[in-house]
């Protein structure tokens, strides 16, 4: 139904017929001459229609017309500097496909403001706006660069289950669902399955997965329901050659964002770090605590100390990006690499004071597995299934996971809500 989007029209086509589809953004009219903007994914296209030149059929139709229908219009490409794009459409047959029902539960062309929540109930409506269509364009673009890295460093994409027997990673964040006769839950993470994949010889995999975390959360950075990237890799020396990949990958996903045409629609300029810093968890507390924010030794990060941190190293050190590593074993799940008695082989990865990602070198010794899961007070026959891959020659492995949403919301500043589709928190299930 078109021979062109509006982004693909040029003073090059003057003279030059075309067929157009879309949305009607706005309509002028002005007596003599009538404008009418359609939108399509590409942006916005302005159709010019003149008393005397334009056919009466053709300015009647658009008499007739509703903004946000649907409409299909034939016309020729005319130079016009005046127009968006210097280029505009004379129209010939305008096609009304769909009508826009009238009054509007959000204006597309913000003129009149809405509320985050109208926006959100009115979801369908609030992506026709070009900026925030642009924030998911965005998002593809980062998610396509992240998947083509993957696989061009050897990584398999694979798809866990989401319907799981038992926590992925220990806890009582989960949310239970009915399955036939027995209880099951939806999936933390991908975690035990993509660990069991290593002792498969596959050696490399990824998933770009769903989280789902039962936590009672009103922040601009949690939601119930995200999507991650998910990496394991085998045969690794240390938790450092899965640092190595995460600090590639998510420079290559930054630098894909720092390119795209949607940040001019979005008003933003995206910089691209030369590397990313890395600070052990002892000198984070030290750093913390030179800057008013006294943490004990043991404790796991909290919010306020992101935050800070987040500041410091920006101010500091010159990084918007930071791996904070060797935590405290005891901040751990159970499946984390011990390094002595009381550190892991794991890290952080923070993005102006929020954690995007989070991994380590996993356990792949059984035995010290086993005592792991039993230091936790974690049932070992609910992880029989898991176990058993481990007693078979397991590698060494680690992996990570990296949080699209917050990376998306880091990048753009903006909260979480606003770059996804439908966002799911504890007071929204719909739509």
């Amino acid at each position: 139904m078109r021979s062109h989007y509006s982004g693909e029209i040029s003073p090059e086509l003057d003279g030059k017929s075309v067929t157009v589809s879309g949305w009607v953004h706005e309509i002028r009219d002005l007596g003599k001459l009538k404008f009418l903007i359609l939108r399509d994914r590409e942006g916005l296209i302005q159709v010019t229609a003149k008393k005397g030149i334009t056919r009466s059929e053709v300015l009647s139709d658009i008499d007739q017309l509703s903004r946000e229908s649907v409409v299909e219009i034939d016309g020729r490409v005319k130079k016009n500097e005046k127009a968006p794009n210097g280029v505009e459409i004379n129209p010939e047959r305008i096609n009304l496909i769909s009508r826009s029902e009238s009054p509007l539960p959000l204006d597309v062309t913000q003129k009149v403001s809405s509320d985050l929540d109208t926006r959100l109930n009115n979801r369908f409506m609030d992506i026709r706006k070009p900026e925030i269509s642009a924030i998911f364009k965005l998002r593809g673009k980062i998610l396509d660069a992240g998947r083509e890295f993957l696989k061009e460093n050897g990584f398999i994409e694979i798809h866990t289950p989401k319907i799981i027997a038992s926590a992925s990673e220990g806890g009582t964040e989960l949310f239970p669902i009915s399955y036939f006769d027995r209880e099951a839950f939806l999936a933390q993470s991908p975690q035990l399955y993509k660990q069991m994949m290593m002792a498969t010889g596959l050696d490399r995999v990824y998933e770009i997965t769903t989280y789902f975390r039962a936590e009672e959360h009103d922040t601009r950075r949690h939601l119930n329901e995200v999507t991650a990237i998910d990496i394991e890799m085998a045969f690794i020396k240390d938790e450092g050659d899965v640092i190595n990949i995460l600090e590639k990958l998510v420079l290559t996903m930054i630098k894909e964002a720092s390119r795209c045409k949607e940040l001019d629609v979005l008003k933003r300029e995206i910089k691209v770090p030369g590397k990313i810093e890395r600070i052990e968890y002892d000198d984070v507390l030290k750093l913390l605590e030179e800057h008013g924010k006294k943490l004990p030794w043991g404790e796991d990060l909290d919010t306020e100390s992101e935050k800070l941190l987040g500041r410091v190293m920006r101010e500091e050190f010159g990084s918007d990006l930071y791996f904070v590593i060797h935590f405290p074993l005891s901040t751990k799940p159970f499946y984390t690499m011990p390094e002595g008695e009381r550190y892991s082989r794991s890290f952080d990865l923070g993005y102006k004071g929020v954690e995007i990602a989070s991994g380590g070198q996993r356990i792949h010794d059984p035995k010290l597995l086993l005592e792991r899961i039993k230091h936790f007070n974690l049932d070992p026959k609910n992880f029989e299934f898991y176990l058993k891959a481990f007693r078979y020659g397991m590698p060494p492995h680690g992996g990570f996971g990296l949080g699209i949403d917050r990376v998306m919301m880091q990048l753009l500043d903006l909260p979480i809500r606003e770059v996804v589709l439908f966002p799911r928190d504890r007071h929204r299930l719909t739509p």
